[in-house]
């Protein structure tokens, strides 16, 4: 079986290179999931982009939002989670950028599904995810 594909959900303004640091260390982490880099390369008119993104998440098992401490701000993130939600994608969350359980989650997003940077920790909430949703 191939390993699960997560597509990363993340404020592009604040949390850029938590998504490069979470990428690099989930390659060689010994949990086993995949991370597609699907972001929109370039800027699109929003429908073209609302509908390419959906399709992107649509075409993993589920999606992690890295949670900073901005997130009041990442409208995209708000969208992704409501397009992994409609197609029956499971959502989790990860702690970032100094950000804990009295930060502000982005809408969708349960605080109870969010999680610390911690690999032993992210790999059994992927184990989870495959039993949910479009997974089971």
């Amino acid at each position: 079986m191939t390993d699960p594909r997560a597509f990363i959900s993340f404020d592009y303004d604040h949390n850029r290179d938590d998504k490069i640091l979470f990428s690099g260390q989930a390659k060689h982490s010994k949990t086993p999931f995949s991370i597609q880099d699907w972001s929109s390369k370039s800027s699109l008119p929003q429908s073209q982009w609302e509908q390419l993104i959906e399709e992107k998440i649509n075409m993993c098992n589920m999606l992690i939002v890295l949670v900073g401490r901005f997130m009041a701000s990442a409208s995209g993130v708000d969208k992704e989670i409501a397009f992994a939600k409609k197609n029956d994608i499971p959502v989790f969350g990860i702690y970032v950028d100094n950000a804990n359980s009295s930060s502000n989650l982005p809408a969708g997003l349960q605080r109870n599904r969010t999680i610390n940077w911690e690999w032993d920790t992210i790999a059994s909430a992927i184990d989870q995810m495959m039993t949910e949703g479009k997974n089971k």
